[in-house]
């Protein structure tokens, strides 16, 4: 894929993006506005189902509406609220300890920048980089497993790691489309672009795609 095809392909991807499921952290974004929300949910869909995610979250949040829910709740309690996520243990001990940071040193609120999320626990680039987007409309480029498989299957990045994934396609990619990224090839990544077996037969966008791996 050359550069001077991006616009085409995501102007494609948008055209078939309601035919295929949204990722869950972006509805949870889109139904609730709440960078708290986005930010846990990021957060547990690591290494998780998206199916999974979704079902957990709604569980979660008619419980957890704060900072404050998570921190009055006991660590079983919130392990079972949480459970069967990956390492649902872990994760109920650092929300624990990402709840109270928030409580303690934002106000219970969650903080709009890339370094400031990055000193929470259990937040990576990929979460830190989702909450900017879904969370707050700032521009950031998320890249998951899906980003960093289907932009070099597409041949329009060449790179091992998905940190080397986010600084080429900040370089290539227009910033007006760094937040929709995430979610338009999640969802083409899910029902079309899968990582065994892709469904070429079928996609939108296959004249475009060089095919590399």
């Amino acid at each position: 894929m050359e550069k001077s095809d991006i616009e085409k392909v995501i102007s494609i991807l948008r055209e078939n993006y309601d035919k295929w499921e949204a990722p869950v952290v972006t509805l949870v974004a889109q139904h609730t506005n709440d960078p708290f929300k986005v930010l846990v949910c990021a957060f547990l869909s690591t290494r998780t189902r998206d199916e999974t995610t979704a079902e957990v979250c709604k569980r979660l949040f008619s419980r957890v509406k704060s900072t404050k829910d998570i921190l009055e709740l006991t660590q079983e309690e919130l392990e079972k609220l949480i459970y069967p996520v990956g390492f649902y243990r872990n994760k109920a001990r650092q929300l624990k300890e990402l709840a109270r940071i928030l409580e303690e040193d934002y106000g219970g609120r969650v903080p709009n920048s890339l370094e400031e999320l990055l000193r929470l626990p259990g937040v990576g680039r990929k979460v830190a980089n989702l909450v900017l987007a879904d969370g707050f409309g700032i521009p950031a480029i998320c890249v998951d497993i899906h980003v960093h498989r289907i932009t070099n299957r597409w041949c329009l990045v060449k790179t091992k790691e998905p940190n080397q994934t986010e600084k080429e396609l900040m370089r290539i990619l227009p910033k007006k489309y760094w937040i929709e990224i995430n979610r338009l090839l999640v969802a083409f990544g899910q029902r079309i672009c899968k990582p065994q077996k892709p469904q070429c037969h079928v996609c939108p966008i296959e004249e475009f795609c060089g095919k590399c791996l």
